[in-house]
């Protein structure tokens, strides 16, 4: 399977980065990809005015993903992207869509909110509480996860548990101290944990890293992009997930049980 990730700069007028978004999307779908992961909170952006991603936030049913809707019926591939959807209150979700054919066909609101190196996201965004589906393209399936869930393993197994052939991880990744070793890091200790792909989509700009990546089931990082915008492709391959499960079968190997989410019932029941 060809899979696109499209690397941008998210700017601070939603309306170019929804242009952006849309244009990264035809030219995708037009060379071939089944998917496209686009990065984190692509509505609108400004490390100027970190409130920004409140105030600029809308509902799924807003201008800005209508218009991502439209673009995408014009083909079958399937789009996945986060933005932050209003809640009604102080708190805003940051939502991970996979969007196909004018549908929103999965959602999942982030777990884990990135309360560390000095940054707490959860004081603007409230905190999702259900493991996602499974999302199914040309009989693969990916597991959906968002920037710093890839610092819980137990997310990523229990969508390998569930059956992902693939992780998929939109993020913005913030520059720092060991951060970029960081990203390496994590990204191919989920692929191997797991023996699946993981295709990791980061956000550039002033304060991101890029580093957009897909990492095969055996570590092997096969395309991997810079710190400016751009569209990269790789191969995907069902027979690679089989190899490296046949010769590396943790899953099967394994002496713990599956992961079980918790629910903080405060958070649950009062999202302020």
């Amino acid at each position: 399977m060809k899979i696109a990730i499209g690397q941008i700069a998210v700017n601070r007028e939603w309306q170019k980065n929804q242009r952006t978004c849309v244009d990264v999307m035809q030219t995708a779908a037009g060379s071939g990809a089944r998917l496209l992961v686009l990065p984190e909170g692509v509505l609108a952006r400004d490390i100027a005015d970190p409130d920004l991603v409140l105030s600029a936030a809308q509902p799924l049913d807003g201008p800005f993903l209508s218009a991502l809707l439209d673009a995408s019926r014009s083909n079958d591939m399937t789009t996945m992207l986060t933005i932050h959807i209003s809640t009604g209150t102080k708190r805003v979700k940051n939502v991970l869509v996979a969007i196909r054919t004018g549908k929103v066909i999965a959602k999942y609101e982030k777990l884990h909110l990135y309360d560390a190196f000095s940054m707490q996201e959860s004081v603007g965004v409230a905190p999702g509480n259900e493991v996602p589906s499974l999302v199914e393209i040309d009989e693969m399936r990916f597991g959906m996860m968002t920037c710093y869930d890839i610092r819980f393993p137990e997310l990523a197994r229990k969508l390998a548990l569930d059956g992902a052939d693939a992780l998929v991880l939109p993020a913005a990744w913030v520059r720092g101290p060991l951060k970029e070793w960081h990203w390496e890091v994590l990204t191919t200790a989920r692929a191997l944990d797991n023996t699946c792909y993981v295709i990791a989509s980061g956000e550039c700009g002033p304060r991101n890293i890029g580093a957009s990546v897909v990492v095969d089931p055996l570590g092997v990082s096969i395309v991997r992009a810079g710190e400016t915008e751009a569209l990269i492709f790789a191969e995907i391959d069902p027979k690679r997930i089989a190899y490296a499960r046949s010769i590396l079968p943790v899953l099967s190997n394994r002496r713990f049980a599956a992961p079980e989410l918790i629910i903080n019932e405060l958070q649950a029941v009062n999202p302020e």
